[in-house]
């Protein structure tokens, strides 16, 4: 005969198996779903030229060159939301190439969409959430190309399995509008 507290161990390990098998089917089931029918995300970013001044931020005592933009942008992302979708991270990220060659990408705004009702993003003359500035403080004129490109990429996290990252819209060859003071 078996104890008591071993039949409890059999029927808890068998209830985890169960679990971990039932996980894996989601993972898999989610996965080839993915890759037989990818969603197709259309998205739209229109912005003037990067206004770029010599300004002093409050924990700087040197004034450093940085960059303000006013944009507009369209996504809808409704393809993303299934029944495996929590929520997509959705952000504008500029890359651009500095003065030594090195090429940056900094995020500029962003957005947690939670519910399908909330996906078809429309953002009107919005400007940067976060500072745009050189962190070597060389500055965006003196950058080798003087133009930068913006993308609007998500990252979609699931219930269960990878997470998933991708890019609605991308515009090229912004350029920078370097003032002298602020």
């Amino acid at each position: 005969m078996h104890s008591f507290f071993t039949r409890i161990n059999n029927v808890s390990a068998l209830l985890s198996s169960c679990t971990m098998a039932l996980l894996a089917a989601i993972t898999i089931a989610s996965l080839l779903q993915e890759t037989i029918y990818p969603p197709q995300i259309n998205g739209q970013i229109s912005m003037k030229p990067v206004k770029v001044f010599n300004a002093k931020t409050p924990r700087q005592r040197r004034k450093q060159e940085m960059g303000f933009l006013n944009f507009n942008m369209t996504a809808d992302l409704t393809p993303l939301f299934t029944w495996n979708t929590k929520q997509i991270f959705l952000s504008l990220e500029a890359e651009y190439e500095n003065a030594q060659g090195v090429n940056n990408s900094i995020v500029l705004w962003d957005r947690i969409v939670r519910r399908p009702e909330d996906a078809r993003v429309n953002v009107v003359g919005a400007k940067n959430k976060y500072a745009f500035k050189e962190i070597g403080g060389k500055g965006f004129s003196k950058g080798a190309a003087g133009t930068a490109s913006y993308a609007l990429k998500y990252n979609l996290m699931p219930y269960v399995g990878m997470l998933r990252y991708g890019e609605a819209a991308r515009l090229s060859d912004v350029s920078f509008d370097v003032r002298e003071e602020l």
